[in-house]
């Protein structure tokens, strides 16, 4: 369990569920004279009612006790169909707003008495309510109940955690240590951080967790695993958190069960409907299987001739009686070379963007209702900066779920302070215009622009066994803002950052401003030293770390930095154009058609969509390779801005804390430094045209960048 009491320095254990002393004025104001439970004492309202002794155990400094009559400064923890005769009229049509899993906060009176109310329909929304009513006490937001009450429901019904995690607790794409499941000790030995991460999750609103890496292994299936992945969904049960598995296309064929794969042979649906039937003996809540086919020599239908639809809807048969759910992913693209193995030669306008899109759309409407696709939020592959994937808004007879990553494959992992509400928010808040506008991608993902009723969201975890869960204390915030916009995507990420710095750190206005700052800004800086202006997939081969545009030959061309930038001397970028690969056309024909002009396409997107010559006039009246300097050496300079900040807020820090994350600012400085010097020297290979005014590189400064080396294992997602 998280202690109370506060300590001269932190590890960050415990997250953004410190609970440290309120200040005098404002614990006066949260009586809290005991916690009366007016519903069944269930594991879930047990859970609630722990959390919130223990939390007012720390702000206040006393417990309250359980008590079973409303008194003075009580908190009730009520089912609504429990509550007490009398409530105020505004209370009472506040209640019919409630949802299933939603709650309603507020400050009333109650039996003639001055009560804190958390109420709901059903009990993990009692602990979401509890959650969310400690967090206004964290945040200094409290005092608005007073004048209203709070009602608040999840937009999207599944939010879910992705785990990347192997089955030797390597975790792929993962720079915070081991996986926190510990399959080696599972189910004997269950580590008590799994009820941790258990309230963490449940503070967001988190519902579902995918235990194992997407690129899976036959044996997660054996009897063996499932008793494991059984023990872990014990202990997150209470906090209404479902288990998910990645399966393997082939498992039955790798296990000789069957004589092969094809969803279409009898034999093998009768295998996933007997599989499906053992897990739900052991785990009767089970959500269901994530599923990565025919993509990056993953297994699949397309094997045995068959495509998507016959595959996820094979395995949505054997979940539907169990009320599980297949969530399949549509993260798929065929090489360069396949054409030639094809013997049809060349393809010119080959786009790994556009496959996706062309594989997916027109089996829209065949997918059964259980099934939901599963889209990156860009087509490429979680870069700094994407346009939104053209397949929201293009699928209307299919459920959609946004796939965003939190942990930072290509932005630095760990080391890099990268804030990413704003690239969440950027996304979700992009018009798809595909109904008009303000059909936005967010309004696709919560199924209000097109009817549908399952809907979710999907987060590439970033959690591992570090003390502090995702290898630095800022990157804690990607998984709170994750799951703070799964469950309202219209949220703001600065108001976001705002709460998370005051629950992380501090309430002191002069630590919050410059945090916040900060965070608002790092993102973009990571864009403009990495991939500035709409470049992408520029970094190290493999493990995509550091900068690589140089980065060419090898398994698969569009594995390659020089598929994406296209750099010859006389222009850069991608024509993704309808003079070019047309990738533009997926897109609804007013959005088409912004991207196809590059006058109107956004400067953050330009060479996304357009190949340009290296002297074109920017919007800022520079010639594109100065623009692209400008850009690198800006982010530099933000995060020489974001060491400065940090290193006066020495003192106001605890000195563990504030250490870690200047040493890695300090790395990022030199690695920011490192990604401007080697890109620019490299590109003006192509421009041979001059630095600007005022920039300069140091001697040598390509042959020394194309040189380093790192020991990352390369892996795919």
């Amino acid at each position: 369990m998280f202690a109370a009491a506060a300590r001269a320095d932190e590890d960050g254990y415990q997250l953004w569920l410190r609970y440290r002393p309120l200040p005098a004025a404002q614990a006066a104001a949260v009586p809290a004279s005991a916690i009366v439970t007016l519903a069944p004492e269930t594991p879930t309202v047990l859970a609630a009612r722990t959390e919130l002794q223990r939390a007012l155990g720390g702000m206040l400094g006393r417990v309250p006790q359980a008590a079973t009559a409303i008194r003075a400064g009580s908190v009730v923890l009520a089912r609504s169909d429990g509550l007490p005769a009398g409530l105020p009229a505004e209370l009472r049509g506040s209640l019919d707003r409630i949802g299933p899993e939603g709650y309603l906060l507020a400050r009333t009176r109650m039996q003639g008495q001055d009560v804190f109310l958390i109420t709901a329909k059903s009990d993990i929304g009692l602990l979401y309510g509890s959650f969310a009513w400690l967090r206004a006490l964290q945040d200094g937001s409290a005092a608005s109940l007073v004048r209203s009450p709070l009602v608040s429901n999840p937009a999207l019904p599944l939010r879910v955690l992705n785990h990347w995690d192997n089955l030797d607790r390597s975790v792929e794409r993962g720079y915070a240590g081991q996986s926190i499941w510990n399959w080696w000790e599972l189910p004997a030995i269950v580590d008590p951080r799994y009820l941790d991460y258990a309230r963490a999750n449940a503070s967001l609103g988190i519902n579902g967790t995918v235990l194992n890496n997407v690129n899976a292994k036959a044996e997660v299936l054996s009897p063996a695993f499932i008793a494991k992945a059984a023990a872990v969904a014990k202990v997150l049960r209470p906090y209404g958190i479902r288990v998910f598995l990645s399966v393997r296309w082939s498992t039955p064929l790798d296990l000789r069960e069957t004589a092969t794969a094809d969803p279409l042979d009898p034999a093998v649906a009768a295998w996933w409907r007997r599989k499906t039937e053992e897990i739900y003996r052991s785990i009767p809540d089970f959500g269901g299987f994530l599923v990565k086919a025919n993509s990056e020599g993953q297994p699949g239908p397309q094997d045995y001739g068959r495509n998507h639809v016959d595959g996820a809807n094979m395995l949505a048969r054997a979940l539907a009686p169990h009320g599980g759910t297949v969530m399949w992913r549509a993260f798929v693209y065929e090489p360069p070379e396949s054409r030639k193995r094809k013997g049809l030669g060349d393809d010119p306008k080959h786009d790994r963007a556009a496959h996706a899109y062309d594989q997916f759309k027109p089996l829209d409407g065949k997918f059964d209702a259980n099934v939901l696709v599963q889209v990156k939020n860009g087509a490429i592959d979680f870069q700094p900066r994407e346009p939104f994937h053209p397949l929201f808004g293009a699928m209307p007879k299919t459920p959609l779920m946004m796939e965003f990553q939190i942990t930072k494959e290509y932005l630095g992992f760990a080391t890099h302070l990268a804030y990413l509400g704003p690239m969440y928010e950027e996304t979700l808040r992009a018009d798809t215009h595909v109904r008009g506008k303000g059909s936005t991608v967010a309004k696709v993902v919560d199924g209000s622009l097109h009817g549908y009723k399952l809907t979710g969201m999907a987060g590439v975890a970033n959690i591992g066994s570090d003390r502090n869960w995702s290898g630095s204390h800022f990157d804690q915030a990607n998984w709170y803002v994750y799951g703070r916009l799964a469950w309202n995507p219209a949220l703001s990420s600065r108001d976001i950052a705002e709460e998370w710095t005051r629950m992380t750190f501090s309430n002191d206005a002069d630590v919050v401003q410059p945090i916040v700052g900060m965070m608002m800004g790092s993102r973009e800086a990571v864009v403009d030293y990495m991939t500035p202006m709409g470049l992408h997939h520029l970094m190290g081969r493999g493990h995509h770390y550091g900068p690589g545009p140089w980065v060419e030959g090898g398994p698969r061309a569009d594995w390659t930095s020089v598929y994406y930038h296209r750099a010859t001397k006389d222009g850069i970028g991608f024509d993704r154009t309808r003079r070019g690969s047309d990738a533009v056309s997926q897109y609804a024909p007013p959005v088409a058609a912004q991207f196809d002009d590059v006058k109107k396409t956004p400067e953050q997107f330009l060479l996304w969509f357009h190949h340009l010559p290296w002297d074109y006039t920017t919007q800022s009246g520079r010639p594109l390779w100065d623009e692209l300097v400008h850009h690198y050496s800006r982010g530099v300079d933000y995060v020489r801005g974001m060491r400065r900040t940090w290193d006066g807020l020495e003192g106001r820090i605890d000195p563990e804390r504030h250490a870690q994350v200047a040493t890695f600012l300090a790395i990022q400085e030199k690695e920011a430094q490192w990604w401007r010097d080697g890109s620019i020297a490299y590109f003006q290979t192509f421009s041979g045209r001059p630095l600007p005014a005022g920039e300069a590189l140091p001697p040598h400064a390509l042959e020394y960048y194309e040189s380093l080396e790192f020991p990352f294992a390369p892996g795919n997602g």
